[in-house]
């Protein structure tokens, strides 16, 4: 095994320097993947004599997606952050058999949630709030979807080992063929093969398979510090590291396994207020919005790595510069949104439909739904430090509180009491704003921990521990 090769300028070099080294790539791999996820819901917005339903049948898969979603981070983030400490640590050997526990339970994860969605389709699709008219189309998509899970949690689970072992270029680069090679099959398979919304997702299921094959490749590398051995015992799942491992990912899964709820009981309300359109307008708003947010994921994806492999380093105060930093840019990137979320939302949303009621009803959505958008970004990089330190609780907790406290209740008080959808539209900023202060109160405690601390002390000092 080379050691050499670990990425021992995480403890050395400038934070500044190293957040643009590994932030940048981390961006641009996550706006390439809001934009994947984009292209398919424009071109299937603009499929003749169905671009609405298709786009409204498209939402309805989301809640399913964001299970997929969960699921994929409670291995894969846990995975990739142990990785990144274990390296700072230089335990290599571990690291290894993290990377193999990621992979074996990729597939099992993989597998059920298959055959489940596979064998309650319609069933899981109408909870969501499909309708007659756009079951089929959410149907169509989510079939192909399904069939490819594994390979999406494979592909993705490994992306996060190879970006936090110490080479965030390529787990980029991967992700923007992706986004690339999607954008240029989606109108093959969807118009000219006349697949329509089925073929996007045969499309997105392909750009994976190749990603992954490549990803797998570069991981079969015995000449790398990190690879997979080629002896199938390596693959037997550590139900010990699988423990460590799921416990710091259950933060991010339990956060996105209850935006799957809250957008389940979003649709419910959309169309009990506002039908099919409400729903077709909500997707349009969550696909703009989550642009900005897939950014800030992208400060945090470069985070991670310099905070976890410092503080398994116990360079307190190099952790205490990189999340001062992220949150001030991802403060600054989520105003954008704010900006362009009141400024220019009928553009913005013009771009997913020709439909005059539903861009009007999107843009207007867009405008009610983000005023309290730039104080996102700084709850999402306290969130993602509190995991990347293993302090689970207090990242559930934040993960949480947002979706679980706070918007839930607004999403079913509000509607009867303006008596229209504005109810749901303006759950999301009250919401934003009650979390906002809580995170804030806990990111200043950290912050007097963190100064307090000096390199070399025990990292129970902070209360949590890896």
């Amino acid at each position: 095994m080379n050691n050499s090769a670990a990425p021992t300028e995480l403890g050395t070099k400038p934070i500044g320097t190293l957040l643009r080294q590994y932030a940048v790539p981390g961006i641009i791999a996550m706006t390439a993947s809001s934009l994947y996820n984009m292209v398919d819901s424009i071109y299937i917005g603009h499929i003749p004599d169905a671009g609405s339903l298709s786009i409204a049948g498209l939402a309805v898969t989301f809640p399913l997606m964001n299970i997929s979603t969960a699921i994929g981070t409670l291995v894969g983030v846990g995975a990739a952050t142990m990785v990144s400490v274990l390296l700072g640590q230089k335990n290599y050997k571990v690291a290894g058999k993290v990377l193999c526990n990621d992979v074996s339970l990729n597939i099992i994860t993989g597998i059920i949630f298959t055959l489940v969605t596979l064998l309650w389709m319609d069933p899981i699709l109408r909870f969501f709030g499909a309708s007659d008219n756009t079951l089929p189309y959410a149907r169509d998509y989510m079939t192909v979807i399904a069939l490819g899970n594994i390979v999406t949690h494979l592909y993705f689970g490994l992306n996060a080992i190879v970006r936090s072992s110490g080479n965030p270029k390529l787990a980029m680069g991967l992700t923007l063929f992706t986004v690339t090679a999607n954008a240029i099959l989606d109108p093959i398979f969807i118009f000219v093969l006349g697949l329509g919304i089925q073929g996007a997702a045969i499309a997105t299921i392909l750009c994976q398979t190749l990603a992954l094959a490549y990803t797998l490749r570069y991981f079969l590398n015995p000449e790398r510090f990190l690879h997979l051995p080629r002896s199938l015992k390596m693959f037997r799942v550590d139900w010990k590291i699988a423990k460590d491992s799921l416990a710091i990912g259950l933060g991010p899964f339990l956060m996105n396994l209850a935006s799957c709820l809250v957008v389940l009981f979003i649709n419910q309300q959309l169309v009990s207020w506002g039908g099919d359109p409400a729903i077709g307008a909500f997707g349009i708003v969550n696909r703009i919005s989550f642009l900005f947010v897939m950014v800030v994921m992208g400060f945090n994806q470069g985070m991670q790595p310099i905070a976890g492999y410092n503080y398994g380093a116990r360079q307190f105060q190099r952790v205490r510069e990189v999340y001062v930093k992220t949150a001030l840019w991802a403060t600054l990137v989520t105003t954008v949104g704010f900006l362009v979320s009141e400024f220019l939302a009928h553009p913005a949303a013009g771009i997913f439909t020709n439909d005059p009621d539903l861009l009007e009803k999107a843009a207007s959505g867009l405008r009610k739904v983000n005023p309290a958008l730039p104080i996102v970004g700084f709850q999402m990089v306290t969130t993602n430090l509190f995991q990347c330190l293993g302090m689970v609780k207090k990242s559930i907790f934040l993960s949480l509180s947002r979706q679980l406290l706070f918007l839930l209740p607004c999403i079913y008080l509000l509607p009867p009491m303006l008596c229209s959808e504005d109810g749901v539209w303006y759950s999301f900023p009250i919401s934003d704003v009650l979390s906002a202060i809580i995170t804030g109160i806990l990111a200043w405690r950290l912050l007097i921990k963190l100064g307090r601390l000096k390199d070399g002390d025990d990292p129970v000092a902070l209360g949590g521990q890896i």
